[in-house]
């Protein structure tokens, strides 16, 4: 399916939520997977920014690596963004503040779609999915403080359903799964492996190979 216009990318935020879903109760929230110890703390607020980046083949989408150096998710793949601050005026300011902050993005290269409804993951993070289309007038740098590297998947990679594996881990005498995504030597499991799933399947569509 070629999906280099911006037709699709239209029809793509007629299937989004014009504003990001408050918080439930908390104990209301059901995460991608339950720790043993369950959570002692509130949910934490967070915000990734799903980048629709425009480019001459057509549209792709915006990965960070991790970092090797951080403590928490250390060279694991996924999109920009991190906690919603105080002074974040909402999910998608924190979005492309984190997006500044980790690869240069230029918050005025980006014009927001929509959002996806909340994720809600083991490691009590309440995460908004900000979906935009970027124009970007600069390379995007990675910052190394944050970030190992930055690459884009086209979108008609994510789209095709022949794209998608399932990774298994094991933890504690538990087995865990996650969406799986492989590109160019990059693996993509997890959350951020999950919510592209989830965006291929509730905003591209279903039935979109051809």
């Amino acid at each position: 399916m070629d999906m280099s216009g911006d037709r699709d990318i239209f029809e793509f935020s007629q299937r989004l939520l014009g504003e990001p879903q408050p918080m439930p109760d908390a104990a209301d929230l059901m995460p991608d997977w339950l720790p043993d110890d369950g959570f002692d703390q509130p949910p934490v607020p967070a915000a990734v920014l799903i980048a629709l980046v425009r480019r001459n083949a057509g549209y792709s989408v915006l990965y960070t690596e991790r970092s090797s150096a951080l403590r928490k998710h250390s060279g694991q793949v996924a999109f920009p963004g991190g906690r919603i601050d105080a002074e974040d005026h909402d999910a998608a300011y924190a979005a492309l503040r984190e997006a500044n902050e980790e690869v240069a993005l230029n918050p005025q290269d980006a014009d927001i779609l929509g959002y996806m409804p909340y994720y809600f993951t083991g490691t009590n993070y309440f995460i908004t999915p900000v979906v935009a289309v970027v124009d970007p007038k600069a390379p995007f740098v990675a910052n190394p403080s944050e970030v190992e590297r930055v690459f884009e998947v086209p979108l008609d990679v994510i789209a095709s359903e022949q794209s998608y594996s399932t990774f298994r881990i094991h933890h504690r005498g538990q087995e865990r799964r996650s969406w799986q995504l492989q590109y160019d030597g990059h693996t993509i499991w997890g959350i951020t492996a999950n919510l592209t799933r989830r965006f291929r399947d509730s905003v591209i569509g279903t039935g979109v190979d051809s």
